[in-house]
């Protein structure tokens, strides 16, 4: 009989449960403050076009700087890059918007948050959404797929990544919530603008 999901990862979910709770309360910026207050600075500041992602991890509010994955349909660059330290990074995955499989799972998902990885933006599908929803990691996709991607071809990292209308640059900041994900070139802050 095949091991359910939620049974599989039940102790990885309970000792992740308080750090949940915690990540969760985190103050990370609110997109709608930043556009408000640095929309006219001299620092470039772009927002992705709406409607494209849907929010599936189990904190919906995050930011960090910007490390990038082009991959398409084949996720082992995305593997290899959220096992190694995070150190509260975003990673952003084009995966050529792809539905025809799924670019990340619960066990990268799962590697992410215990490698401190801020969050994952993909351009791309995400399976095992229950699970993922559990993890305390940003996750926003463009759909789920029970499909898992092929292994063939290891993918491109540190590259400039192009999708919904923006440019996602390397060592840029991100800052994703409910309402939208808004990228610049320097580390932004509701205290004033640059």
């Amino acid at each position: 009989r095949p091991v359910d999901q939620q049974q599989k990862y039940q102790p990885f979910l309970m000792s992740m449960s308080n750090s949940l709770s915690s990540s969760s309360s985190l103050s990370h910026p609110a997109t709608a403050d930043l556009c408000d207050l640095h929309v006219s600075s001299p620092t470039r500041l772009t927002v992705a076009e709406p409607g494209h992602f849907k929010d599936f991890g189990g904190i919906q509010a995050f930011s960090g700087q910007i490390e990038t994955v082009r991959c398409f349909e084949s996720n082992p660059m995305v593997r290899q890059t959220l096992s190694s330290p995070g150190e509260g990074r975003v990673l952003i995955v084009d995966g050529g918007g792809s539905q025809r499989v799924a670019i990340m799972g619960d066990e990268i998902a799962k590697l992410a948050s215990q490698n401190n990885w801020a969050g994952v933006i993909i351009n791309g599908c995400i399976r095992d959404s229950k699970v993922i929803g559990t993890i305390p990691i940003g996750v926003k996709a463009l759909n789920t797929h029970p499909l898992k991607s092929l292994k063939d071809y290891v993918g491109e990292r540190g590259c400039i990544v192009s999708f919904a209308g923006v440019e996602f640059v390397p060592g840029y900041w991100v800052y994703a919530d409910e309402d939208g994900i808004v990228i610049s070139e320097k580390q932004l802050s509701l205290e004033s603008s640059l």
